[in-house]
């Protein structure tokens, strides 16, 4: 019962941060956007949020739960709860570091600056390191072969959609300056 305390409490968090920074950073209209990307975007909805909110609190994906031995219960638990800390930590570091400069959506913007200090300055994408973490967390905290690892599957296949278009969105808009700083500094480690 505790894991799923943790992971409430996990979700709580970084649910608050992001709509800390969505409520107080002014967003553009967003645009109609990729289909291909909104379909991802719902695919993660599901898997983060959708699932292990119905595992939490009804009985319907309760026949895809397992049993773990109390002690590797306990090691999941706490590897969780760190997990859940550290996706947290970057979720708001990396909103806090950007600024005005975060987007909820892929968008070029006039007044863009390169971000490389802070979090920045030891990866390029601190929030995608987040949600790996907070997928890690899930999976760890969540004894279902449903919700569990939902957002795991769910968040990979936006994450290798995304990147790769932001990556090229940077150098498109800062040239040489995103070559040099994405030389030095890795993506999520």
């Amino acid at each position: 019962m505790i894991h799923k305390w943790i992971y409430g409490a996990g979700l709580a968090a970084v649910t608050t941060v992001r709509t800390y920074y969505a409520v107080n950073m002014p967003q553009p209209r967003q645009s109609d956007g990729d289909p291909t990307e909104k379909t991802l975007l719902f695919l993660q909805l599901l898997g983060m949020q959708i699932l292990p909110l119905t595992y939490l609190f009804s009985n319907k994906l309760s026949f895809a739960d397992y049993r773990m031995p109390r002690l590797l219960k306990a090691i999941t638990t706490v590897l969780g709860a760190i997990s859940f800390g550290g996706a947290a930590y970057l979720l708001h570091r990396s909103h806090a570091d950007l600024g005005s400069n975060w987007r909820a959506e892929l968008q070029e913007q006039p007044d863009q600056t390169l971000v490389t200090d802070g979090i920045y300055r030891v990866m390029r994408h601190p929030m995608y390191a987040a949600h790996w973490l907070w997928a890690i967390a899930q999976a760890l905290l969540l004894p279902n072969w449903i919700a569990g690892p939902s957002f795991l599957v769910t968040f990979w296949p936006l994450y290798r959609h995304r990147v790769p278009r932001e990556e090229a969105q940077m150098i498109a808009t800062f040239g040489d300056d995103y070559r040099a700083y994405a030389e030095k500094v890795g993506r999520l480690i």
